[in-house]
């Protein structure tokens, strides 16, 4: 156990039991979250990441994109 998780516990076991388990209960859906987007990303083929190169390279050609440096402008 990392040394942050281990501090984040200690500060947890302070908590009344109600908050401790609205947290843990948080935590569990993140992880289970967690594990289902690594499953998936591991299950995806060559084949199913070409397919989506594809598709983006046809929505940059369509002009159905924006570049990030229009997103992430900062107005002066």
């Amino acid at each position: 156990m990392t040394e942050l998780l281990e501090k984040v516990i200690t500060e947890l076991k302070k908590l009344p039991p109600d908050q401790q388990d609205a947290i843990a209960s948080r935590w569990m859906e993140e992880l289970k979250d967690e594990q289902q987007w690594t499953e998936k990303f591991e299950s995806t083929t060559d084949e199913q990441w070409d397919q989506m190169a594809d598709m983006v390279r046809q929505e940059i050609s369509n002009g159905e994109t924006t570049p990030l440096d229009n997103v992430f402008r900062v107005n002066s």
